[in-house]
């Protein structure tokens, strides 16, 4: 083993520096790269928030949707059943389909379910309902004018929402009845087996 040239000396030392260069180069481009894209999320996140008239509506509470009459329109839904209902400040009358709830709704639990979302926004006996129904039946029925009080409630008061959607009063129960399958009764009931 000899000892190297000075010359080869000389050149590992140029190619050691250019690398070293080409090191420091680079990372201050990742470097720059990092920044930029710091800067491309700090843009993107300014975009995002509301400007102008978006950001003085942000602050402001919702408006109530009412109608032309002062009412204020939803539509409830459970099973087959399909409520539009309208309410209105009043006495607490109930109407539905044309005739009073007291008759509609015979039995008191049905009345009762008709009327939680009053109760649970403490407005019993605030607003005037009326609610024309179809499909399914009365069980079905009382859960859709149900729905659609919530809902037209949270039209007319919308601070009222976090506590109506606190009793999940706002979400359409999506229990359905099971279809029927072939070769069974029903939809789980199997045909009757004589085994002699």
């Amino acid at each position: 083993m000899s000892a190297p040239e000075p010359a080869d000396t000389a050149v590992e030392d140029t190619a050691a520096e250019e690398t070293a260069a080409e090191d420091a180069g680079a990372e201050k481009a990742g470097g720059d790269e990092q920044l930029s894209g710091l800067d491309k999320a700090a843009a993107t996140l300014a975009s995002l928030l509301p400007t102008g008239a978006a950001a003085e509506d942000a602050g402001k509470p919702a408006e109530p949707k009412l109608d032309a009459q002062g009412r204020a329109y939803a539509t409830g839904k459970r099973k087959d059943a399909v409520a539009r209902v309208w309410i209105r400040p009043g006495a607490g009358r109930v109407m539905v389909n044309g005739r009073d709830a007291e008759t509609y709704f015979a039995r008191a639990t049905l009345r009762m379910v008709m009327n939680q979302p009053f109760e649970a926004a403490d407005r019993r006996d605030q607003f005037d309902v009326m609610a024309t129904v179809s499909g399914g039946g009365l069980s079905g029925q009382a859960g859709a004018v149900r729905h659609g009080i919530s809902k037209a409630l949270a039209n007319f008061e919308p601070g009222l929402r976090p506590v109506l959607k606190k009793g999940g009063f706002l979400t359409r129960d999506s229990r359905v009845v099971e279809r029927k399958k072939y070769g069974k009764a029903k939809a789980r009931r199997s045909f009757q087996f004589s085994k002699r």
